[in-house]
């Protein structure tokens, strides 16, 4: 079983044709036609019935075509990433809080000091970026919530914490007058939280877990998966929400919600740098992740002198 009957045969089967797939591999029809079959005689299966109008994929077909793509995937990414080091492209993978708030005023000053460096991002929550840091998606990924993977490095590079936000109504706006408020006042309004995969959701648990709160005494009214959409709810009346200080910053300053701090020892998060312990980072991805464990002073607010 060679790659190149592989590649024939997945674009067949994404094609639903013989002639478009030669065409987009630019080879003839017969060759096409000669890997398939050298395919189903090496395998013993059927996996294609052709008819004069139409193609059909039999069950062993898209058993195999689930195996062809993931392995012709394997191969296009391994080429692509060595052809961009000559570029010196980083494939970056962060999750909501750094993708949102870190990355713009982030990659703005490196990019500025190193302009022949150019980054490739995916955000995701972060589970999703540990996992495609795992299966060799990413060069290196930023996220909010401790890896405890051993293949992975796992360096704080930002301190955050996590706060309340409330709606602006007479309701809040009263109990923000009042010198002290007690927190379980304001957890037994409706509650808004990320999804599970989130590091904003771990942190949140965290936070209800360190206060001796557990989630079934909350009156959940939502799980987004989305940040933006959490304040916006929040925002129109919803409910309230835990969620990053730095997130809540640009909708508190707009006075579109009331922010109530919480208890500084239990609220404190740390956001993460990962990245594989097994592989040799090139040198210029190395130097990125320098400056990012260095970029932010203690207490996470601004970018540190003469970053």
């Amino acid at each position: 079983m060679e790659l190149k009957q592989l590649r024939s045969f997945a674009t067949v089967v994404e094609s639903r044709s013989f002639t478009k797939a030669a065409e987009k591999l630019y080879t003839s029809q017969p060759t096409i036609s000669t890997h398939i079959r050298q395919l189903e005689e090496q395998l013993h299966s059927r996996l294609i019935v052709r008819t004069t109008k139409s193609i059909e994929v039999t069950p062993r077909g898209w058993e195999l075509y689930e195996c062809a793509a993931t392995i012709l995937k394997l191969q296009d990414d391994l080429l692509q990433r060595w052809s961009g080091e000559s570029r010196q492209i980083i494939r970056l993978g962060a999750s909501t809080i750094p993708s949102a708030y870190l990355l713009p005023e982030l990659l703005t000053a490196y990019g500025k000091a190193h302009p022949g460096v150019y980054f490739s991002i995916h955000q995701s929550d972060s589970r999703g970026i540990v996992d495609g840091l795992l299966n060799c998606s990413f060069d290196v990924g930023l996220i909010g919530m401790k890896c405890t993977d051993e293949a992975l490095s796992c360096i704080p590079f930002y301190q955050d914490r996590m706060v309340l936000i409330a709606p602006v109504n007479e309701h809040f706006l009263r109990l923000k007058e009042r010198r002290e408020i007690a927190l379980e006042e304001l957890l037994r309004e409706p509650m808004i939280l990320r999804e599970e995969g989130s590091g904003s959701k771990k942190s949140a648990d965290r936070f209800l877990e360190r206060m001796g709160v557990k989630e079934g005494q909350l009156q959940i009214t939502a799980r987004i998966n989305d940040q933006e959409a959490v304040k916006n709810l929040v925002a129109q009346g919803l409910g309230v929400s835990i969620i990053s200080e730095r997130a809540a910053r640009n909708f508190c300053e707009e006075k579109r919600v009331l922010l109530f701090e919480l208890p500084e020892d239990a609220a404190r998060r740390s956001l993460y740098l990962i990245s594989h312990k097994s592989y040799s980072l090139q040198p210029y991805i190395q130097k990125f992740t320098e400056y990012v464990k260095h970029f932010y002073d203690a207490d996470g607010e601004r970018p540190a002198a003469g970053a």
